[in-house]
């Protein structure tokens, strides 16, 4: 063989050896994640937004990718069956002192699944249920004859009991003590907030005729305008719906027709979401793509507040549709330290009032307003602060505070008014009064 042909072969082969080795190190810098781990490393030393643009529209093609998943019994092996993309399980199947594998699963669901599960038999003794119902109505019965019709958010032909926790406890404690000590709320609540959590109820019965929700997320940030959900930065929308566990029980049986619960299975993974479900094209997408699935009375939905869902309608003409809405919300939506904000503005009033006078709503005022106000009006009671019509929230301390010095109000009308937001925002408002009547 000519010296040229050997020369040649020999670097032909010392290439191939090299790219064998590139090759090698590549697939195994791949295995290790290497290249993902590099790009997360690049990607800390930028410094992008930390808030959503409202001069931007959120990805809806995005939303779509993201919802066309197709969820895997493989992935849920413990679920019953897999319907419309939603896993059922039946509760009868289970052992209760042996739930941790059940518990990843459900767990998995909410945060990287389809964020929405239905269990069978979650009561299997119904007969405690037929009881609580009972005591429902007398509350409803009740509080219709002392103010009138009560309805929710989203309209007043149906009938709705605000806190319903606590109102169960005073009108029937026995029904009330069967139905909450059901271990099923604690493997639920257990499996998604851990330890600590508060369970907080709202009795909603839907008429024939009740029409849908519009599509929406909820509690946290679901309660926000599109205006304030844009100040939050971008982790808090993740972590809002870690904070709270959203459901519902079912009362009565929900064939499809009578309108349960509207779902848009995998839509909680959607970043944007608390910004864009009340947009037009959203709205339409879900109202073309959204999953119901019925229930048998006893069985229960479970989904995270960050999954687009909505009440369905009721086309019935004589099925009355009763939900018992579970709320939970996590230990760590409350503050270590309690900090009695209204000594602190009585106070300041009139230096703050000075302050406004001179600057007018300066960055110092509005500074000062946010450190001494409470900002949230949550938790509060309904009967007492019912959301405003087209609103989600009452006025906060910080609103109040605002309004007051626009308005030029002296210390006196500003406490006057903050401790009168505070009685009617406890719990015995209402149910104090009731507390008497159950007791005669």
């Amino acid at each position: 063989m000519a010296p040229s042909m050997q020369a040649g072969r020999s670097t032909a082969i010392t290439v191939a050896a090299t790219a064998a080795s590139i090759a090698s190190i590549a697939g195994l810098l791949y295995h290790l994640e290497i290249p993902s781990l590099l790009q997360q490393r690049v990607k800390a030393r930028r410094v992008g937004p930390r808030c959503y643009s409202s001069k931007t529209k959120p990805s809806l093609p995005e939303l779509r990718i993201l919802t066309q998943q197709q969820t895997l019994h493989e992935t849920y092996p413990l679920a019953s069956t897999i319907e419309k993309n939603i896993p059922i399980y039946d509760c009868a199947a289970f052992d209760l002192t042996d739930t941790e594998r059940l518990q990843d699963e459900l767990y998995h669901n909410l945060v990287s699944g389809p964020g929405v599960y239905v269990l069978k038999n979650f009561f299997a003794d119904t007969s405690v249920i037929d009881s609580t119902n009972l005591a429902y109505e007398d509350i409803i019965s009740r509080e219709l004859q002392a103010s009138g019709a009560k309805g929710d958010h989203f309209g007043t032909g149906n009938s709705r009991i605000w806190n319903a926790f606590s109102k169960h406890a005073l009108q029937e404690p026995e029904s009330y003590v069967r139905y909450f000590s059901n271990p099923w709320f604690k493997v639920v609540c257990d499996s998604y907030l851990g330890p600590g959590y508060q369970i907080t109820t709202q009795v909603n019965i839907v008429r024939p005729g009740g029409k849908a929700q519009m599509p929406h997320r909820d509690y946290h940030l679901g309660f926000q305008t599109d205006e304030d959900v844009v100040a939050w930065p971008k982790a808090v929308h993740h972590m809002s719906g870690l904070l709270t566990l959203q459901g519902a029980v079912a009362h009565t049986d929900m064939p499809l027709e009578s309108g349960p619960t509207r779902l848009l299975p995998y839509s909680q993974t959607f970043g944007e979401g608390f910004r864009s479900y009340r947009r037009p094209e959203f709205i339409e997408y879900f109202e073309s793509n959204y999953v119901s699935v019925a229930l048998q009375k006893g069985d229960a939905v479970f989904f995270s507040p960050s999954l687009f869902h909505a009440a369905g309608e009721n086309v019935t003409a004589d099925f009355d549709r009763s939900a018992n809405l579970i709320q939970v919300s996590s230990a760590f939506g409350k503050t270590m330290e309690t900090i009695d904000t209204l000594p602190l503005i009585e106070k300041t009033y009139d230096l703050l009032a000075e302050k406004h006078r001179v600057e007018g709503l300066s960055m110092e005022v509005d500074a000062f307003i946010r450190a001494v106000a409470e900002g949230y009006p949550f938790p509060t009671n309904l009967d007492c602060r019912p959301p405003a019509p087209g609103g989600m929230a009452p006025e906060s301390q910080q609103q109040i505070l605002r309004r007051g010095l626009i308005e030029g109000w002296d210390q006196e009308t500003m406490m006057g008014e903050l401790n009168e937001t505070r009685e009617a925002s406890t719990a015995i408002g209402k149910i104090g009064v009731q507390t008497t009547v159950f007791g005669t």
